[in-house]
């Protein structure tokens, strides 16, 4: 449980970032060098590269060098991980959600229920 735990922390942790939200946006398109990447974004190179180490760390991209060039892949795997938190979350949400509403209209119908009796 701790170890899942860690990896969501790991996996939301990356995308709390806008760049390496974009960083993964662009990956979604297909493979890319390291600097067709950072090209939109105004930031040196090496801090650049350190959105890449922590995509690259929590499991979001993995990275290939061939000669002196570095391509980025997404790992599609992650997006599972973060799937399947976000539909347990769901389901409790949803489970809450329905239980306010009986919870609500239980409420309202008694009350009107009171009001009847009381001449109000």
């Amino acid at each position: 449980m701790a170890q899942y735990q860690q990896e969501l922390n790991s996996v939301f942790q990356a995308l709390a970032d806008p760049t390496r939200r974009a960083v993964l946006g662009r990956l979604g398109q297909g493979p890319a060098s390291i600097s067709e990447l950072a090209e939109p974004f105004d930031m040196a190179l090496p801090s650049f590269m350190k959105h890449i180490r922590l995509l690259e760390a929590s499991g979001w991209i993995r990275t290939n060098k061939a000669g002196r060039v570095r391509t980025c892949a997404i790992e599609k795997e992650q997006f599972a991980v973060a799937e399947s938190w976000l539909a347990e979350q769901r389901a409790v949400w949803e489970g809450r959600t329905d239980r306010l509403e009986q919870f609500v209209t239980s409420d309202h119908h008694n009350t009107s229920d009171n009001n009847k009796e009381t001449g109000s």
